[in-house]
């Protein structure tokens, strides 16, 4: 149904989910869905694993980046622990991600993407798509009266 290529697992280009809507909405049977191979079903540990090989970056040093206590982090990048979506968006910003991968590594962890019509995510995402690290965003969102991410969880 759809032609993208992977790498180890990932798409390179992942159809839009409108694409992915409008394949199910012009099935004529469930099979005919579920034969479709562009279903993602990733652990955020994975993600951010393909990630740091992707932009060649070292995980110490994200986690030093994102503000992250190191066991923390650590547990993040390895699986055994869940975290926040304020800690995934840190992990973002520290490993320079576009808006689309920073979604990515939202819905894998099992939270809700950026949303551009809420005021604090219209202002993170103008921040991850103008490249700002962790610092200057905090920066902004404090100027503008809202909650940073590095605040006390």
């Amino acid at each position: 149904m759809n032609s993208y290529s992977q790498t180890k697992g990932f798409p390179v280009a992942e159809p839009l989910t409108e694409e992915l809507l409008n394949n199910i909405l012009d099935a004529k049977s469930l099979d005919q869905v579920l034969q479709d191979k562009s279903f993602v079903s990733r652990s955020l540990a994975d993600y951010l694993q393909h990630l740091l090989e992707e932009k060649n970056l070292r995980q110490a040093q994200v986690v030093r980046d994102a503000q992250l206590n190191a066991t923390f982090g650590y547990q993040i990048f390895k699986g055994t622990r869940n975290c926040s979506r304020d800690a995934v968006l840190k992990i973002s910003f520290a490993m320079g991600l576009s808006v689309r991968e920073a979604n990515r590594a939202l819905q894998a962890a099992g939270h809700a993407a950026l949303y551009s019509k809420d005021r604090r995510d219209a202002i993170l995402i103008f921040c991850l798509d103008h490249g700002y690290d962790l610092q200057r965003t905090e920066g902004e969102l404090f100027r503008l009266n809202e909650p940073t991410l590095t605040r006390a969880e």
